[in-house]
């Protein structure tokens, strides 16, 4: 998930530079979105974690604008590329990366993770997890809408904002949650909304930036949302509409890459990362939930966040069938 400023951050690339080491210091190169390795998300916090028991390795991460984009550039590397591992990518597209035979199996025991589902992938690891939902706010849009369909009814100058599922993992994801709840009506769905949408951006940032600045009235992004204005800015004002057809769940991936130069210290990466230590680092820079039960050590706050009664299913044979379609069918809908 992309992160949470009061307004956007400029895109941080390549944040972490490896020194000059000896060529005995091991480095862990690991491509990821702007967001995770950002000075506010997860990624400096998990860097000086894992650094301080790897043994005396470097972790770099190298940054692209979205989790799509670390995937894009996998598949143009191949077996040449310098990553390590990728953390960041979804379910939504993890089918894909499999598909493209560069990442090995993790060879963890997962058994103890807390999900909304059971996870039996034996490539990808999970690190976080929240449901699609459109945020608004209290002070302007007293009662929501409550499902897809009273939001198509309410006025066209009722305004929300989404992002292109060719290059946002939440603009995909919302395709796929209109396709899970409403199958073959879902070009009825996007033409209804279409009226509504006040412009579609590239990513995330853009669109939630035009929704604190009052530009809408709903913006696409997490059930999770609210905790950052909660903790963060001591501001409830935000909430997550929760829609009578249920939501589809957005749960992150990383990856190990079969190309790896230290496969052993990617392997043993991936481990901290759903350990206690690790997931501590997830739920208030990445505003997600953990995938482990944190007791104690998760903010309260996000107990108290309203969550669907009803979790959306597509799986990776559906979306490989059909993905490219509903992608379509938005489009020609939308734009």
């Amino acid at each position: 998930m992309v992160k949470f400023t009061r307004l956007a951050l400029a895109v941080l690339s390549g944040l972490f530079v490896a020194p000059a080491f000896a060529e005995e210091v091991p480095i862990l190169r690991i491509y990821t979105y702007d967001g995770f390795a950002a000075e506010w998300g997860p990624g400096p916090g998990l860097k000086a974690g894992f650094e301080a028991i790897c043994g005396g390795c470097f972790v770099e991460f190298i940054a692209a604008d979205s989790s799509i984009g670390t995937l894009r550039r996998v598949q143009l590397e191949g077996d040449t590329t310098e990553a390590d591992l990728i953390v960041g990518l979804d379910t939504a597209i993890a089918g894909e990366a499999r598909a493209t035979g560069l990442f090995a199996d993790h060879e963890l025991d997962l058994s103890g993770l807390s999900l909304p589902g059971e996870w039996t992938d034996t490539q990808f690891v999970p690190f976080d997890y929240a449901h699609f939902a459109f945020v608004y706010d209290t002070d302007t849009v007293p009662n929501p809408p409550k499902s897809f369909e009273e939001l198509i009814a309410l006025p066209d100058d009722f305004k929300i904002v989404v992002q292109d599922p060719r290059s946002a993992t939440p603009g995909l994801g919302l395709v796929l949650w209109i396709a899970a709840a409403y199958g073959d009506r879902a070009p009825e769905i996007w033409a209804g909304l279409k009226p509504h949408i006040l412009t579609v951006t590239r990513e995330w940032s853009e669109s939630y930036n035009l929704f604190l600045e009052g530009e809408a009235d709903m913006a696409l992004s997490y059930s999770t949302s609210p905790a950052y204005h909660i903790i963060s800015e001591g501001d409830d004002t935000i909430k997550a509409a929760l829609f009578e057809e249920g939501h589809l769940a957005q749960t992150e991936v990383a990856g190990v890459l079969k190309s790896s130069h230290a496969p052993a210290l990617a392997q043993k990466f991936l481990a901290y990362l759903t350990s206690p230590e690790g997931q501590k680092q997830i739920p208030s820079t990445n505003w997600m939930f953990p995938v482990i039960d944190l007791g104690a050590d998760l903010d309260p706050t996000f107990a108290t966040l309203p969550q669907p009664e009803k979790t959306l299913v597509l799986s990776d044979d559906d979306i490989a069938a059909n993905g490219q379609r509903w992608v379509d069918e938005m489009l020609a809908a939308v734009l």
